[in-house]
């Protein structure tokens, strides 16, 4: 059977393996739970995580293409629910908490109809789908970490309500420079303004300074997504501790990837394995009412979320963070650099003051599928389009 068929639906089967009872603690997106005292505090933030699965009875993507994604959408899905849980944390807060049947706040309304299945919502299957045509990806293929990431990043401009800077961080750098001029463009304009007087600001140059540092408080709420490979077929182990590290940092929207066949939505860990929300469940398409609120039960897990053992991961993720403030950013580049000098684990990532000589354009992306590889792997991710360092001791 061709692997683009290949799907399950987890309501089937209707049993779901309860968290178990262990004195670890539990580590969910940034924070820390006990499963002895607080598995209603653990079911609850989960149920919080908006959950995007496969969905069926939409409109055609593209006019007369495709009216479901069951069997090839889990990514896209998986790369919805990362980017719903930067919008919770930047309209709503990280401790925000969904009660099934509460009338809804208008920003969480806003937030779910940016995701309901329809071509004119910012981030509906539809966009990302025909986003990824743009970049040669056809409807219904595979999509990998880095394809998705670098698809979000393209839709999230048309966003003004949320002004997000999603930043892709390629050839597993993180660059300052790069990113604090990305979420305060007004650097460069305060500093060519305040530089070189002249006649391109009305001959008001006083007025414009001035401007610009009524302005410096403004930093555009980050996203910052980086794609790696931690391995060639598996995750290579020396990674394990750090991969588990980034769970516990308070910026942490969780990781995408998955296993062979399935992509996931990692939240969390407890002890050796791995949280996370499954996109592998068909249910049908939601409907907006006429007064504006959403049916939103199907957009929230309420029952124990899937686990796995981190082992089982695929080599190919994304790791996301959240910075709603400059000092947000500025707190989690001490933290990477503390891990990065923990003998706990390898750096999956540099984090380096400027770009680097030796690395080309970090924004120029080349999605050109290469059959050759995948022909070679025949893997659920899309190899073709991971131009990853392999990572190893």
């Amino acid at each position: 059977m061709d692997a683009a068929t290949l799907t399950y639906d987890t309501l089937r089967f209707g049993e779901f393996e309860e968290f178990p009872e262990t004195a670890e603690p539990v580590w969910i997106l940034g924070r820390e739970f006990s499963a002895l005292t607080e598995k209603d505090d653990i079911l609850s933030d989960v149920a919080s995580r908006l959950w995007f699965t496969y969905r069926k009875n939409f409109q055609p993507i593209g006019g007369t293409g495709p009216t479901s994604d069951t069997g090839w959408g889990c990514m896209l899905r998986c790369g919805q629910m990362i980017l719903g849980e930067a919008l919770v944390c930047r309209h709503l807060g990280r401790d925000w908490r969904w009660v099934r049947g509460q009338r809804q706040k208008e920003e969480y309304l806003s937030i779910l109809n940016a995701f309901i299945d329809k071509k004119d919502s910012y981030y509906s299957i539809h966009q990302i789908a025909q986003m990824g045509v743009g970049e040669g990806k056809s409807i219904g293929q595979w999509y990998g970490p880095n394809t998705v990431a670098q698809v979000l990043k393209k839709l999230s401009v048309f966003d003004t309500w949320s002004r997000l800077a999603v930043h892709v961080a390629m050839d597993n750098t993180v660059v300052i420079e790069e990113i604090k001029r990305l979420c305060m463009p007004w650097l460069d304009f305060v500093g060519a303004a305040c530089a070189e007087p002249g006649p391109e600001l009305n001959g008001c140059l006083e007025g414009a300074c001035a401007l610009a540092e009524e302005e410096t408080a403004l930093w555009r709420p980050l996203v910052l997504l980086i794609p790696l490979r931690l391995g060639l077929s598996d995750i290579n182990e020396a990674y394990i501790e750090t991969l588990k590290q980034c769970f516990m940092l308070p910026q942490s929207l969780g990781v995408i990837g998955g296993k062979p066949n399935s992509a996931h939505y990692f939240i969390g860990f407890v002890g050796e394995e791995l949280i996370y929300l499954d996109p592998h469940t068909t249910q049908p398409a939601v409907e907006p009412c006429e007064d504006g609120q959403v049916p939103d039960d199907t957009y929230h897990c309420q029952h124990p979320p899937c686990r796995m053992h981190i082992c089982e991961l695929d080599p190919s993720i994304a790791v996301g963070f959240f910075c709603r403030t400059e000092d947000d950013f500025d707190d989690w580049c001490l933290r990477i650099r503390k891990l990065s000098c923990s003998r706990e684990g390898l750096p999956m990532f540099e984090l380096v003051d400027s770009q680097p000589s030796h690395l080309i354009n970090a924004d120029v992306l080349n999605l050109t599928p290469d059959f050759s590889d995948s022909d070679r792997l025949e893997r659920f991710f899309d190899s073709e389009d991971e131009e990853f360092e392999i990572l190893s001791l």
